[in-house]
């Protein structure tokens, strides 16, 4: 048999150690390694667990036809979803309110699936070769300039005629002006109503105000930026008491967030141009 090595170090140590004080000395021997421990029997179970693919990659194996609803961000380009992005790239065309605004969006992720335009004047006029073309076996995205299509947008419609043809919709869920605004107001929101834009004209709007006087949600609505004032002033009138809140291009790099009685927000707004889509909350009665 082979000498143990450790042996052999000692020995030389000790004629080292015969041999003078200033003799060099060398190193102990490491200790001994440990036993080899038997791996457990579920060890190798473990390594061989087979792990789905992301969810993303099971697009491109091919999409079923129909409908697919892409919520799209409602301001910064980079609060979409790995899902709406794949979703986008792989259906054989894109229905769009506006064809150069989703550019924009599919510009920034290098898509180049092709845009037709499907808004509020052409949407009932292109069902009839949408279903066909669905039922011929397309994947169809439908998008709006921003948040989930037929929220105060196009595309109802469109999914009503997919629904009596009997064909597949399904949803892709992405941002909500809706549901951000009502978080960042710090309103009730277990229960809300969304009102969308209120009327233009200043006798109905007076008059759908007046309907809230007692209402016990959170009323949401949206206004575009060159009619706030007017809608300020028509809550400061009807409804003074109440609390309001305005988040102005949410999710943009100029957000702003404005809250309290309706005739302080209007001052804080009163003189100066005001610029983008605006979320307007009414806290229920008694807050």
């Amino acid at each position: 048999a082979e000498p143990d090595p450790r042996d052999l170090v000692s020995r030389v140590n000790q004629i080292l150690r015969d041999e003078g004080p200033t003799a060099p000395i060398l190193p102990p021997s490491p200790p001994p390694p440990p036993p080899p421990t038997t791996q457990p029997p579920f060890a190798a179970s473990l390594v061989e667990i087979h792990i789905p693919p992301p969810r993303s990659s099971c697009y491109r194996a091919g999409m079923n036809a129909g409908l697919y609803l892409v919520g799209t961000p409602i301001g910064n380009l980079e609060d979409i979803s790995p899902r709406a992005l794949d979703v986008l790239r792989e259906v054989e065309v894109i229905l769009a309110e506006d064809t150069r605004h989703t550019r924009k969006l599919l510009s920034r992720y290098e898509i180049h699936t092709p845009l037709q335009s499907s808004h509020a004047h052409n949407e009932a006029r292109q069902a009839d070769g949408l279903v066909r073309r669905i039922r011929n076996g397309a994947a169809v995205a439908l998008v709006t300039d921003s948040g989930m299509p037929c929220i105060s947008d196009p595309g109802a419609r469109t999914v009503d005629a997919c629904r009596a043809a009997g064909l597949p919709v399904w949803g892709v869920p992405g941002p909500s002006a809706v549901t951000l605004a009502l978080a960042l107001s710090g309103f009730p929101a277990d229960r809300f109503l969304f009102e969308g834009f209120p009327p233009v004209k200043a006798g109905a709007r007076a008059r759908r105000i007046e309907s809230w006087r007692e209402e016990d949600r959170t009323v949401v609505l949206f206004e575009s930026p060159h009619r706030l004032l007017r809608l300020l002033e028509a809550l400061a009138e009807g409804l003074p008491d109440r609390n309001v809140f305005v988040g102005r291009e949410l999710t943009k790099r100029f957000e702003e967030h404005q809250r309290g009685r309706p005739d302080a927000v209007l001052e804080a707004y009163r003189g100066r141009t005001v610029k983008g889509e605006c979320v307007v909350l009414i806290a229920p009665s008694g807050r």
